[in-house]
């Protein structure tokens, strides 16, 4: 059974042909080509190609990111800490106003959650390393950690908009206070935070030196 049509000019014509026996249709084709009399085959050909390639292709490989360093973990927890004290400011402080003093009104808020006993000028154990005993001399933030903290928050205010010459984790103010607070706890707790001096290194003995003689 033969079935066509076509159209004068550039329009399409349709063809199908197909072998019937009983109700039953052995086979078939149904193509679709142009007035100029191009093939169908070729474009079955190149779909059939496309479809080989399509399944040969590998899949494609997810991307590895980089994982934020510790450092990076850390300041974003300090920053976040930092913008919380703002907020919980009597009246809100915006960035744009937060001066050197209220750097140091925010260093001296975390050193109620410190862990660094600091004794008193009055405490028997004032100036001694390893005391024998407890004493109720406050825990502070240590001066190490008030140092670090300083640093990494200095850089996350300028990642976020703030200008240098306007950063408040450099003011002079913050700096004197880092330097009181290393003399005071290396005084009242008999540290020394003197950079230690390289040792040298071990001479070489001579060559000659240490072979046994013969006699």
């Amino acid at each position: 059974m033969d079935f066509m049509m076509s159209n004068d000019g550039n329009n399409p014509i349709y063809s199908y042909s197909g072998m019937s026996g009983g109700t039953n249709i052995e086979s078939s084709t149904f193509s679709l080509t142009t007035g100029s009399g191009s093939g169908s085959g070729s474009g079955s050909s190149s779909g059939a190609g496309t479809a080989v390639a399509g399944s040969e292709a590998s899949p494609p490989q997810p991307s590895v990111q980089s994982l934020p360093s510790r450092y990076e973990n850390q300041k974003r927890r300090d920053w976040n800490t930092f913008s919380q004290y703002l907020r919980s400011h009597r009246p809100p402080l915006p960035l744009s106003l937060c001066s050197g003093g209220h750097v140091l009104e925010f260093l001296r808020y975390l050193d109620q959650f410190g862990k660094t006993k600091v004794h008193n000028h009055a405490c028997p154990y004032f100036g001694i390393p390893n005391p024998p005993a407890p004493c109720p001399c406050p825990l502070r933030q240590a001066w190490g950690s008030l140092d670090a903290l300083v640093g990494r928050l200095r850089a996350a205010y300028e990642e976020h908009g703030g200008r240098p010459e306007t950063n408040p984790f450099g003011a002079r103010a913050v700096r004197l206070y880092l330097r009181e607070v290393r003399d005071y706890q290396a005084k009242a707790r008999g540290v020394s935070y003197e950079k230690k001096r390289k040792r040298p290194a071990p001479k070489q003995k001579p060559l000659g030196m240490g072979l046994p003689t013969s006699n």
